[in-house]
Formats: structure tokens, sequence, C-alpha cells
């Protein structure tokens, strides 16, 4: 429910089509032209921020605010999705590709958080399990011994590689780091991906970030949502998601 308190004020709903024509913004990027005081823009971003809509990352002394998918694609596909299951995934495309943005050294270009009824363990098991990555990662199966500076890519129905990269740092059960290079995708460069898992009471939040996801060439603003809600249903129900892919 606090996803819907959070999306009926429309000072809330101009941050967060800000946040999706400029991600990555500070609080001062964000109060300029609201017409209200700087603690009234705090006001809006914590209820945003509680509501899981908008997520954080601290660089430097710079604190960066991040649109959040996950929660709105849980909705989406909770009550739309049985209905009218192509315009969802049309809908649910919040993070379109963007451009001409301000590049700063170790700022993040795409943040998401889940919050999954699980253990680490589970979660864990979930991401490197070439049985359990099948049944949410587009159909691929994860490839990896967990060894830093080995490979760390994704096999399809015929042994394809579906995405390729190579380990950089692997603790079990709370981060995962790897190199992210989509074989399908025009002109694409290697870019960082991180995996970070922390319990929270009976549930864990999951943390993706993708650095300098453009790079990639691979709609990553669509696939990590749709990859994430699948996971969440696996681990939560048993069973995956089925979505149309567009």
């Amino acid at each position: 429910m606090d996803i819907f308190k959070a999306l009926s004020d429309p000072t809330r709903r101009q941050l967060l089509d800000s946040l999706r024509d400029r991600d990555g913004q500070t609080l001062t990027d964000l109060e300029a032209g609201l017409g209200m005081t700087r603690f009234g823009v705090m006001k809006h971003l914590r209820v945003l921020e509680e509501a899981g809509l908008v997520v954080t990352k601290r660089a430097g002394r710079f604190k960066y605010h991040y649109l959040n998918a996950a929660p709105i694609q849980e909705v989406a596909d909770r009550w739309i999705a049985p209905y009218a299951k192509p315009l969802a995934r049309f809908a649910l495309d919040l993070k379109t590709t963007l451009e001409n943005r301000q590049k700063m050294a170790d700022k993040p270009d795409f943040v998401l958080q889940t919050y999954i009824r699980t253990t680490p363990a589970a979660l864990w098991d979930a991401l490197v399990n070439p049985e359990l990555t099948q049944q949410y990662y587009y159909g691929g199966k994860v490839q990896t011994d967990l060894k830093v500076g080995s490979r760390f890519f994704y096999t399809g129905p015929q042994n394809e590689v579906m995405l390729d990269g190579e380990l950089i740092e692997v603790t079990p059960e709370k981060r995962l780091v790897s190199t992210f290079m989509p074989p399908w995708a025009e002109n694409p460069q290697p870019t960082r991906v991180v995996f970070e898992i922390e319990q929270m009471g009976d549930v864990c939040k999951l943390t993706i970030t993708h650095h300098d996801y453009e790079k990639a060439n691979a709609g990553v603003e669509t696939g990590w949502p749709i990859i994430t809600a699948g996971l969440k249903s696996l681990l939560e129900t048993g069973r995956s998601l089925d979505i149309p892919i567009m």
C-alpha cells in the first residue's frame, strides 16, 4: 500500500518523472524547479524511499537518487498482467535509453532493489545454480566455478552463449561482481554488474547495480526488472513467471 500512497501525490510523481528522464540525481538537482523548500523535497523523497520506488547510492560526498522499477513491476505483474500482458510489458518499461547524461567517476548507472522472503543461502543458490537461473533468467543456465578471474556466463537450450563475463569478486551469500558482455548486442562493451544480498529479518534485500550499463547496449533497463520479478516469484512461490517478452 506504500506504493499507492507514494504515487498519489503529484509532486512525488514529478520526482519520479525527473528520475525517469535522468537517473542518478542529487537532492540539489531534484529540487530545482519544484518551487518548494529543500526540506519539503526531502520529505517527499523519504516517502518514495520507504515505498522502494527510489534508492540511493553515495559516491564521495554526493548522494545520488535512482528510480527503482521493481516495486511497480510487481504491482503490474499482480494486477495488470493477467488481463493485458503485452500492454503491461510496455507500461513497465519505465527506464528508457538515457541521453546526454552527466557522468561522474564511480557513479552507477542503474540500481534496482527488491525484498524477497527467503534466506541469504537460498538467494545465493538461485544466483549461481544453473537449474534455478534457467527458470527466471530468460531460460539461461549460469556457468561458473565461483573463482575470481574465471569465466561467468549463461548458456541457452543449444548450449549457445547467451551472456558472457568474468568473475571479479565473490563473497558467498553477500556479494557477487562480474563483467557483463552480451553477444547479441550491436557493438557492446563490457560493463560491470554487482549483486548484493542483505538479510533483514525474515526477508533479504537484493540490490543489483549495473555500472555504465548504456555501453552494453543490451536493454538493461527492461531486462533486470523482468529477471528480478521472476527470481522473487521463484523463491517465494516455487513458480517462475510467464511474462511475455516484447
